[in-house]
């Protein structure tokens, strides 16, 4: 049985446009909502689930769960199960997602501006 996602022309478009080029690559990996705030979050360091959930109030579990699967399986975040009773999990960015500080730094000082010239007018 053929995924429905995996076999539409959006999708077979997207992934041509990713192998081309680069930036359309990366922005297949930090697409989405929450990917970002997360990323953000964890430039201060490692962060358990619940504490990422306080941080991000208006994300759902589920959403949270998904998001950081998705990081993880991008190689972006690393996820360590403590054997503790309560287990405890701490995420925490990879090197090739501390890499995203700069980045992430310079959409932040552009969106503040971008806002301030949308509130002038």
């Amino acid at each position: 049985m053929t995924d429905i996602k995996t076999a539409s022309t959006n999708f077979a478009n997207k992934q041509a446009l990713a192998e081309e080029c680069p930036e359309a690559y990366a922005s297949n990996i930090l697409g989405g909502q929450w990917t970002l705030v997360i990323c953000s979050w964890l430039l201060e360091g490692k962060l358990r689930f619940s504490e990422l959930k306080k941080r991000l109030p208006n994300i759902t579990e589920r959403m949270l769960s998904l998001q950081l699967r998705k990081l993880e399986d991008n190689k972006m975040i690393s996820r360590t199960v403590y054997p503790e009773v309560p287990p405890r999990v701490e995420y925490e960015l990879t090197t090739i997602g501390y890499e995203l500080k700069p980045i992430i730094k310079a959409l932040e000082d552009w969106g503040s501006r971008h806002k301030a010239t949308m509130e002038e007018a």
